[in-house]
């Protein structure tokens, strides 16, 4: 699996804008068959901070969502940021869920 976690801080006056594309990207995002997971956050401590994060089953999905047109639209949102938007693609070879708790604290159900 791979993760892309985008993050970026937006103007004031353009982050409407960016809100609204940005959820045409991610309703879309959710129906390309390697899609796992794709949601948007608003930073609740920094005004104007979004971040995109999409979870792809294979680097095959990933690369041809970013020759899509909807990830040119995304490219459009980040021409629009602050600053250099930070952005990472992180490979995840494993996943566990509630047990690592459960094992770490001594517990079982």
């Amino acid at each position: 699996m791979i993760q892309s976690s985008i993050r970026m801080t937006m103007p004031s006056q353009k982050s409407g804008e960016a809100m609204k594309i940005l959820r045409s990207v991610a309703e879309l995002c959710r129906d390309d068959p390697g899609c796992l997971s794709c949601h948007i956050y608003e930073d609740v401590q920094e005004e104007n901070v979004l971040m995109l994060e999409q979870v792809w089953r294979s680097e095959e999905d990933l690369t041809l969502h970013l020759r899509t047109n909807q990830y040119r639209n995304l490219i459009v949102v980040l021409e629009l940021a602050l600053k250099q938007p930070e952005i990472r693609f992180d490979t995840i070879s494993s996943s566990t869920g509630i047990e690592t708790i459960e094992k770490a604290r001594g517990q079982t159900r």
